[in-house]
């Protein structure tokens, strides 16, 4: 009976997550000079990350920051930082949300942390 108990135990701390968590990191410094301003901010979320992820997102600001391999020196840039629970597997919304700002704004890249949820409810 007990081996039947730690069985289930470890077929359900095996099982796959439904979900996940994403967050992408969207820096707002402008390759060719400028910050991504508030207006354009609103009108990014307003046209594409709502028309994308419909079912919901949280949005924050923040400051991110790396070291440029070429100077040594420590870079820092305004951040919006957008976090979204969605289902395994469905990556092409979120897809969509990365490389619109990275074409807009002149990005060289995205960056993009994925995590499995292992308990969501509401």
């Amino acid at each position: 009976m007990r081996a039947l108990a730690v069985a289930a135990l470890l077929a359900a701390c095996a099982a796959p997550s439904s979900h996940v968590q994403t967050t992408l990191y969207l820096g707002r410094a402008i390759p060719a000079g400028g910050v991504v301003d508030e207006r354009a901010v609103e009108a990014f979320v307003a046209d594409t990350v709502a028309r994308h992820l419909p079912a919901g997102f949280t949005l924050l600001a923040g400051t991110g920051g790396w070291r440029d391999a070429a100077t040594g020196r420590t870079i820092t840039e305004p951040t919006l930082v957008l976090i979204v629970l969605h289902p395994a597997g469905e990556h092409g919304p979120v897809e969509a949300v990365a490389a619109a700002w990275a074409e807009r704004f002149g990005q060289q890249a995205v960056l993009r942390v994925e995590l499995p949820v292992s308990d969501l409810r509401f």
